[in-house]
C-alpha cells in the first residue's frame, strides 16, 4: 500500500556508520525501492526452492536488508525466524532443531562478529546458507520479470493475514528460548496498540535502536510504519553520541530508548542541550521500571513526555502515557488495567485487549487494590502458544494467557497495575514471597554501584535467601553486606526482604535485549558458595 500511495517517502535508512560495521555503504530506501528490493529477494528465494510455509532463520543486525527480509517473506508466505546477532552456534543449533529451516540468511560480518562463519555451523544438505552480497543481491530498480514471477506465484499460493509470519524467540530470562509464532494480524494489532500509545502519525520518523527481531522493534516500529506510512531510521549497536546526532539530523519524531540511557541523558543536560530536538513529540522506554525523576526532568527541562511500555513477544501490550496520568511516579511503575470493564480509559487497547489478575494459589480473580497476583492477558495481540511445546496449561479455560508476571492492583479507584515481578523469579524465604524487582528498584540509588540487582540462593533451613549482586563503580572502594543492608533499611524495606549475602561482578549477565538474566546470576552465585 505504501509503495503505491507514498512511493517516494523514505521507508528505511541505515545508520551512517554502516561501512565500519559491515563494509557496505549506508543505504536509504523509499517505499517504492523497498518494494522493488523485497520483490527481487522474494523471487531469489523462490528460485532456491524456498516458498510458502518454509521457515528461514535470519541473523542480521539493524540494516536495511533485515527490513527487506520481512517484506520478502510476507510476499511469498515464508515464515521468518529473526534471531539476535549475539546468538552463537549453540543457540542456532537449538533453533534449527525447533523449526527445521530451509535456509539461514545473514551477512558476512558485523564488526568483529563473523556472522556467515557462525551461520555455517548449522549448514547442512537441507539448510542453505544465503549471504547478502554473495548469494542474495538486490537493486532498487523494478524488474518486470520479478514482478511477473511474484504475481504468478501469489495467484497459485494465496495467503492471508492470519498466516504465521514470524517465529521470534523469548528473551531467555528463565532458560532456553522458546519459539513464539505470530501472524500478520497479531503484529498489526500490536502496532495499533503501540501507535495509539505513542501518538504515531502519518509521516512520522522513527529512530530504532533495539534489535529488529522482537516485539519492541517489530510491533513498535516496523508494523506501525507500514500501517501509517512512516520512516524508520536504524541504529545499532548503541552509541549515545551517534544516537543524539541521528535524533537531530534525521528530524526524528519518536524513538524508544532503554531506561539506563534515558537516566544518563537526564543527568547530562549539557550533552542534551548541544542538539536540536524540536521535531520530537515524545520518547518511549520499557523493559525495566523507570525512574520517576527521569520522567520529570524530560518533561520539565527537555519538554518531552516519556511513555512507559510493557510488552512481550507473546502479546502483552501495556503502556502508560500522559493521557493516563500526569503523575511521574505513577507513570514510571504502573499501567492502566485494560479490558477490565473500566470505562475511564477510552482507547483501542481497552476495547481490543482483556486482562485480569488471579491469585497464584487459588486461581480466584483479584479486583481489590493492594493485592498481588498473576497477570492474565487476552485479545488480538496474543499468540496461540509456544512452538513445539505442550500449551495446555498456558491458557485459562476462558482463553486468557498465563503471562507468569506478577502485578499488584493499585489506586483508588483501582485503575492501575504495578509490575511486581516474574512468578518464576519470586524468592521464597521460608514461605515469605519476595519480589526481586522491588529490591532492584531500591538498589538503583546505591551510589557506590554502577548497577545492582538481587537473586535467590539456596538455604537449607529457609529454602531460599536474597543475594545482592553488585557492579562497583570504577573509583569505588569495596563495600560490604552491612552497607547494602543499611542502605535498604534506611529506605524502609522489610527485614525479611534484606539481602543476607553480597557478591560482586564486573558486569551483570544480560540477554540481547539488555534484560538481566537472573537465572544465570543464581548459577554464578551458587558456584561461589
Amino acid at each position: 500500500m505504501q509503495a503505491r500511495e507514498n512511493s517516494d517517502l523514505l521507508a528505511v535508512a541505515d545508520q551512517p556508520n554502516r561501512k565500519e560495521l559491515t563494509g557496505d555503504e549506508p543505504r536509504r530506501l523509499s517505499y517504492a525501492e523497498l518494494h522493488a528490493a523485497s520483490t527481487q529477494i522474494a523471487c531469489q528465494l523462490l528460485n532456491k526452492g524456498i516458498g510458502t510455509d518454509d521457515r528461514v532463520i535470519v541473523q542480521l543486525p539493524n540494516i536495511v536488508e533485515l527490513v527487506i527480509c520481512y517484506m520478502a517473506a510476507s510476499k511469498i508466505g515464508v515464515i521468518i525466524s529473526p534471531v539476535p546477532i549475539q546468538y552463537g552456534s549453540h543457540e542456532l543449533h537449538h533453533i534449527r532443531k525447533m523449526i527445521s529451516p530451509a535456509a539461514i540468511l545473514t551477512v558476512d560480518h558485523f564488526g568483529t562478529t563473523e556472522l556467515a562463519q557462525n551461520a555455517a555451523t548449522i549448514e547442512q544438505d537441507n539448510v542453505q546458507l544465503l549471504v547478502f552480497g554473495t548469494d542474495l543481491i538486490f537493486t532498487t530498480e523494478n524488474h518486470s520479470g520479478s514482478d511477473l514471477q511474484l504475481t504468478d506465484y501469489q495467484s497459485r499460493y494465496p495467503s492471508n493475514a492470519d498466516n504465521i509470519l514470524t517465529i521470534c524467540w523469548t528473551s531467555g530470562t528463565t532458560g532456553t528460548p522458546k519459539g513464539v509464532p505470530r501472524s500478520h494480524n497479531m503484529w498489526f494489532a500490536t502496532a495499533r496498540s503501540c501507535g495509539e500509545a505513542g501518538d504515531y502519525r502519518a509521516g512520522d520518523r522513527f529512530l530504532n535502536i533495539f534489535p529488529l527481531v522482537n516485539m519492541a522493534s517489530i510491533g513498535g516500529f516496523l508494523f506501525p510504519a507500514l500501517l501509517l506510512g512512516c520512516s524508520i531510521v536504524l541504529h545499532h549497536p548503541l552509541d549515545p553520541a551517534l544516537y543524539l546526532a541521528q535524533l537531530q539530523n534525521e528530524k526524528i519524531t519518536f524513538t524508544l530508548a532503554p531506561p539506563a540511557l534515558l537516566n544518563q541523558l537526564a543527568k547530562s543536560a549539557d550533552m542534551w542541550g548541544q542538539f536540536n530536538f524540536s521535531h520530537m513529540r515524545s520518547i518511549g522506554s520499557g523493559s525495566a521500571p523507570l525512574a520517576h525523576w527521569m520522567i520529570e526532568i524530560f518533561n520539565q527541562k527537555y519538554g518531552l513526555e516519556v511513555i512507559n511500555f510493557y510488552g512481550s513477544n507473546e502479546g502483552i501490550s501495556l503502556s502508560c502515557t500522559p493521557l493516563h496520568t500526569a503523575d511521574a511516579e505513577v507513570r514510571a511503575t504502573m499501567f492502566p488495567r485494560v479490558g477490565c470493564g473500566i470505562d475511564h480509559f477510552d482507547s483501542y487497547s481497552n476495547t481490543a485487549l482483556q486482562s485480569k489478575v488471579v491469585d497464584t494459589e487459588t486461581g480466584d480473580v483479584i479486583v481489590e487494590s493492594g493485592k498481588v497476583g498473576e497477570l492474565l492477558f487476552a485479545g488480538s495481540t496474543v499468540f496461540d502458544g509456544y512452538l513445539g511445546t505442550d500449551n495446555t496449561e498456558l491458557f485459562s479455560d476462558d482463553g486468557y494467557f498465563h503471562t507468569g508476571d506478577l502485578v499488584e492492583i493499585c489506586g483508588d479507584p483501582p485503575w492501575f497495575y504495578r509490575i511486581a515481578g516474574r512468578s518464576k523469579d519470586i524468592i521464597n524465604r521460608g514461605g515469605m514471597k519476595i519480589s526481586p524487582v522491588e529490591i532492584d528498584i531500591l538498589l538503583e540509588g546505591l551510589s557506590s554501584s554502577v548497577e545492582s540487582v538481587v537473586c535467590a540462593y539456596q538455604d537449607d533451613q529457609l529454602g531460599e535467601k536474597v543475594c545482592a549482586c553488585v557492579v562497583l563503580g570504577p573509583d569505588t572502594n569495596n563495600i560490604d553486606l552491612q552497607d547494602v543492608i543499611k542502605f535498604l533499611s534506611d529506605q524502609g524495606l522489610a527485614k525479611f526482604k534484606l539481602p543476607e549475602r553480597v557478591e560482586f561482578f564486573e558486569s551483570l549477565p544480560r540477554n540481547p535485549l539488555g534484560k538481566v538474566q537472573r537465572f544465570i546470576l543464581e548459577e554464578l552465585v551458587s558456584q561461589r558458595h
